[in-house]
């Protein structure tokens, strides 16, 4: 008994100790997605003007500090964003649209239009994101991105790694949302 209770509060100091934190919102340093695990890349602040928007953690098959690497990486990931302050839907839904539009040319954005649409519109349903709201964006190569709001799927999965591509873009792309968070999730904080 007594080596029992030696390895759970060692696993769980192990836990706590290999935790990712930013801005006070714990990251795992593993997750699971489908029949796979997957590891913190990187985890960062989202920062606009003086406020403090967003935490959030990017988790791959494996670590990896090339962001063309990690766009062209096969298998699951995540995208987990926890919400430091209320935002209206449409400004959430906005900023994202934005993003993907400063990473794609007009082409490439009219062959997105379709699912950028039907996840602006699921966002839009899911409610007003408030502090504390978690936000899982995952890509699952069997359906495709999925999206999930406190524990809850919302919509359908939408299909094609080139949309889930193009919204690790705006964290990840060239001209991401916010210079220094890309460096976080690739795992090069200062």
């Amino acid at each position: 008994m007594k080596h029992l209770l030696v390895a759970a509060v060692t696993a769980l100091f192990f836990n706590l100790a290999t935790a990712v934190e930013v801005a006070g919102v714990k990251f795992d340093d593993k997750t699971r997605l489908g029949p796979g695990e997957l590891v913190v890349n990187g985890a960062g602040l989202r920062k606009k003007a003086v406020f403090k928007v967003y935490a959030m953690a990017l988790y791959l098959p494996e670590k990896s500090g090339d962001a063309a690497a990690v766009l062209a990486a096969k298998g699951g990931k995540r995208i987990s964003i926890s919400l430091l302050r209320d935002l209206s839907a449409q400004q959430f839904v906005e900023a994202l649209q934005e993003g993907v539009a400063n990473n794609h040319s007009e082409v490439e954005m009219a062959n997105l239009k379709d699912r950028l649409k039907q996840f602006s519109d699921t966002l839009l349903a899911a409610g007003e994101p408030k502090t504390g709201t978690s936000v899982f964006i995952d890509w699952l190569p069997e359906t495709g991105t999925r999206l999930t709001v406190n524990g809850q799927v919302k919509g359908k999965d939408l299909a094609g790694d080139d949309f889930y591509k193009a919204l690790l873009k705006i964290w990840l792309g060239n001209k991401p949302v916010q210079d220094d968070l890309k460096q976080a999730l690739l795992g090069k904080a200062s």
